[in-house]
């Protein structure tokens, strides 16, 4: 995704760029990648689960929606750790969460046992690990659709052999993988020459940085741009849930039926890079708000389509064009943001955003309508057009807000030219003219008695014991301030 990298480091001393630095870009790699695809390919466990616990499709969907909510809504707590005790202990102890959730996950009972373990604790490892969001923007273009690659395959084998069980259990251990990645997350230190009298003075020069700053809800387009997020998660993560579940429902084989997100994550790749660079052209840059609305108008029309795949060449061709929207829209959905509230204030508004997106997410799936649709027709077509009306409502709100608010934004100028001087301003500048006029007035009439005066001067005759009027004074020192 799209975003700005911004250093947290003490002032004055180099990130680095090289060396090191590859370390560190390697493991935000790795955690980002798990942090974005673990929520989708956890969904090649469904049909067992629904098996093995007598449940519905809305009630694994949960799954995958609360590990989505944890990880986007608690964003502001893993911003207090980490100022707290600071980037590399938060993420390993987040590899531990994320490993422990899985493992106490294969010795479930119950459904609820899953919420709680694979939900909740993993989730919240996953965010953990997933705390340094500017930078993952930029990393999880690459991250997040190799790894899914991977998982769903994998998560596939593992079920084959080991079943759910095992599969939970041997995926917690390549979770702990997130641990390793954190402690490369090593602080920059300064230079070691610098006395520690010196670097304490530094560390208390640099302002401390609100947690979340709320008057980005001033702006219009921030407002407008929320809204259609939060529409748009309702239906966005809904086919990457479900495609597997649809092509088993066709009769097809569990490994052929979690190859479909592979072919999206494989698509995903190479979309989201493309999108990119034509975000970054000259005549595109200022226009990438319509571009992003094109991009979930693109997602959206792909899920009404591919509704009506009835096997599994259909689900092929789906698979490749929601590839291609959905990582047009990873790629471009925070570079839009920055665009709409600028670089300052743009950690505050990813942060908020994210959190109102939480509470979408927690609705999507489960709760928005699809799986209870799904419950009741067991029918995927309904689903899928669902989520595709979803994503194109969202299109249609922020393409429309905001040509709304440009349109509106282009009479402002010449108002605020207008606005521009107040009443007390006016009144203020008809003093300033009548002090001129005044003083004007006053220079004349000074001239006029001075000329009289010289007159009059040249009747009398001149006095040699009269003292001069205007006697020198001795120079006088003034201070100034500085």
């Amino acid at each position: 995704m799209g975003g700005a990298v911004v250093d947290d480091g003490p002032p004055g001393v180099k990130a680095p760029d090289g060396g090191w630095g590859w370390a560190v870009l390697a493991g935000g790699f790795v955690i980002t990648g798990f942090s974005y695809a673990f929520p989708k390919a956890v969904s090649v466990f469904f049909k067992e689960l629904i098996r093995e616990f007598d449940v519905g499709y809305s009630d694994t969907a949960w799954i995958s929606s609360i590990l989505l909510a944890m990880l986007y809504g608690t964003g502001p707590l893993c911003s207090v750790l980490v100022n707290r005790f600071g980037c590399r202990p938060v993420m390993m102890v987040g590899g531990l969460f994320a490993s422990l959730g899985m493992i106490l996950a294969s010795f479930a009972t119950s459904i609820i046992h899953i919420y709680l373990c694979t939900g909740v604790i993993t989730g919240l490892g996953l965010a953990l690990n997933f705390q340094q969001r500017p930078l993952a923007n930029g990393l999880a273009a690459a991250g997040s659709p190799v790894a899914l690659c991977c998982l769903s395959p994998l998560g596939q084998i593992l079920q084959d052999k080991y079943g759910w069980r095992g599969g939970f259990l041997i995926l917690g251990g390549i979770l702990l993988n997130c641990c390793a990645c954190g402690a490369l997350m090593r602080p920059l230190l300064p230079p070691k020459k610098l006395e520690d009298g010196t670097a304490q003075a530094v560390e208390e020069e640099k302002p401390k940085k609100k947690l979340l700053d709320f008057s980005v809800f001033k702006d219009r387009g921030f407002l407008i741009y929320t809204v259609a997020a939060s529409i748009m998660v309702l239906g966005l993560f809904v086919p990457p849930v479900f495609v597997v579940s649809y092509a088993k429902g066709l009769g097809y084989e569990d490994t052929k039926s979690a190859l479909l997100l592979t072919i999206l994550g494989f698509v995903d790749m190479f979309a989201r890079p493309a999108s990119g660079l034509i975000a970054g052209l000259k005549w595109v840059r200022p226009r990438t708000v319509y571009l992003f609305s094109f991009a979930m108008l693109f997602n959206g029309i792909t899920d009404l389509v591919g509704s009506q795949a009835k096997d599994y060449t259909g689900l092929v061709v789906f698979c490749i064009f929601f590839g291609m929207s959905y990582g047009m829209v990873g790629a471009l959905q925070f570079e839009v943001l920055m665009t709409i509230v600028g670089t300052e204030k743009f950690s505050s508004a990813i942060g908020l955003v994210l959190l109102m997106e939480a509470f979408a997410v927690l609705l999507g799936p489960p709760g928005a309508g699809q799986s209870r649709l799904l419950d009741t027709t067991h029918q995927y077509m309904h689903v899928f057009l669902l989520a595709g009306c979803e994503v194109t409502v969202s299109a249609i709100v922020i393409a429309l807000g905001n040509f709304l608010c440009l349109s509106g934004r282009k009479e402002d100028p010449e108002a605020k030219m207008e606005m521009a001087v107040t009443t007390t301003e006016m009144e203020g500048l008809n003093c300033v003219v009548e002090e001129d006029e005044e003083a004007t007035m006053g220079k004349e009439m000074g001239e006029d008695c001075a000329q009289k005066a010289g007159e009059a001067d040249d009747t009398l005759p001149p006095s040699p014991e009269t003292p001069p009027l205007h006697p020198q004074r001795p120079p006088q020192h003034t201070l100034h301030s500085v």
